[in-house]
């Protein structure tokens, strides 16, 4: 039996080899005709309607099915992840101490620039403001004795210059006495030291004046201190400060975030910031799908030095209010336009050198490989660049073809 089961086994390979490797010279020789060529056996397909070559095909050559591309000009764009940003976000502190006498305006309400969000209770910030001004009041009024002093000195500086001229010319005659001409000398540097303090009185009752003008300013600034207003319009992220809170010199009054127009903030890779330009039309993709328009307003100068990234800042109308702070996008920045095909993926391959490109169909039925560059990827296919203006781009079979092997394509249009 085991000797039976060889012969069997020994058999059946015999006719498994002579139907797969010898099928053509069995079918020849039991028809009495020439050897068939394999593709006379092939059965007809019933495929769409393609557009046939007309030119002679070569012997052995191998049948493709090519894609007729020509160049397109198309839209280049450096894709960024980044996240939205409130154009402006401020902590509004109170500058004095003081306990809130205001109600609470609550998060989310929307401010106008200036409004009251706390008010602090003035104290005896009032009577320090009076006082002040009182002081004021008091300089102003010692000022003008002060000037009319001076004008005193001045009169007795003259009356002492008159009197030491003319003591000095009787002298010189010989009509008064040495003393008389010294006392009158005396009395002239006199007048002149009392010029010169009663010009110092005047000096100090203008200082006391601004003194006391600053003292008001000061007194009239802590009292506007009291009220503590939005800096400019926006919403509320958080209640302002509650009513018998006791706030001082830098304690949190209230958040206010701008939201329009907003940013977004993004950072491009150091092999791409040059393809960026203020100033450049920008689409952005929230998580949820919804696309935003907007343009660069800046490019940052100096790299992040952990990453070696370029911060980027698109501005984006949000007249709405609809999109928030710190919500994930996807931007895809305008950049300079590239001439590129449309392929399929699959068209894709790789060279002996593992360069990536597509085949080609020559002038020749010839197969040629050029090596491109991707540009995106979408929905319809793959955008590469470097090829020339008009190809035929191998989309099936290229794979059991290498340069310089004869093809047999069957073209298609790029629509088909």
């Amino acid at each position: 039996m085991r000797v039976f089961s060889i012969i069997t086994a020994i058999i059946v390979m015999a006719a498994l080899y002579l139907l797969v490797f010898e099928r053509q010279n069995i079918i020849a020789f039991a028809t009495g005709g020439t050897e068939a060529s394999e593709s006379e056996m092939a059965p007809k397909t019933t495929t769409a309607p393609v557009e046939a070559e007309a030119e002679d095909v070569a012997e052995g050559a191998v049948s493709v099915v090519a894609l007729k591309s020509k160049a397109t000009q198309v839209d280049n764009a450096v894709l960024v992840r980044g996240r939205t940003e409130a154009a402006r976000q401020v902590d509004v502190r109170a500058e004095t101490t003081g306990l809130v006498i205001s109600n609470p305006l609550r998060k989310g309400a929307s401010v106008e620039a200036g409004q009251l969000m706390c008010v602090l209770d003035p104290g005896t910030r009032e009577i320090s403001l009076q006082e002040a001004q009182a002081r004021l009041q008091e300089a102003k009024a010692r000022l003008p004795e002060s000037q009319a002093r001076l004008g005193e000195a001045n009169a007795r500086l003259k009356e002492a210059e008159i009197n030491e001229t003319a003591a000095a010319r009787l002298g010189e005659d010989g009509f008064a006495s040495t003393t008389r001409v010294a006392q009158a000398q005396a009395a002239a540097e006199a007048a002149r030291a009392g010029i010169e303090s009663a010009k110092s009185g005047v000096e100090s009752a203008a200082a006391g004046v601004q003194a006391a003008e600053a003292g008001v300013a000061a007194a009239e600034k802590e009292i506007d201190r009291l009220d503590v207003r939005a800096p400019f319009a926006g919403l509320l992220e958080s209640d302002t400060a509650e009513i018998g809170s006791l706030l001082q010199p830098g304690a949190l009054c209230a958040t206010v975030i701008q939201l329009n127009p907003i940013k977004l903030v993004g950072f491009v890779p150091e092999t791409e910031v040059d393809r960026v330009t203020p100033g450049s039309n920008a689409i952005a993709r929230l998580a949820s799908g919804r696309e935003i328009i907007g343009k660069v307003t800046f490019i940052s100068r100096s790299a992040d030095q952990n990453t070696r990234t370029f911060q980027i800042e698109v501005q984006v109308d949000n007249s709405d209010l609809s999109i928030r702070d710190g919500q994930t996008v996807e931007i895809a920045i305008a950049s300079e336009g590239n001439t590129a095909h449309l392929v399929p993926q699959s068209a894709l391959t790789l060279n002996n050198d593992g360069l990536l490109g597509v085949r080609l169909v020559d002038a020749g039925n010839l197969a040629s490989f050029a090596p491109v560059s991707v540009i995106r990827d979408t929905t319809d296919g793959i955008w590469v660049s470097g090829l020339d203006p008009d190809v035929a781009v191998i989309v099936v079979g290229q794979e059991f073809v290498t340069d310089g092997v004869p093809v047999a394509p069957t073209f298609k249009e790029a629509s088909q």
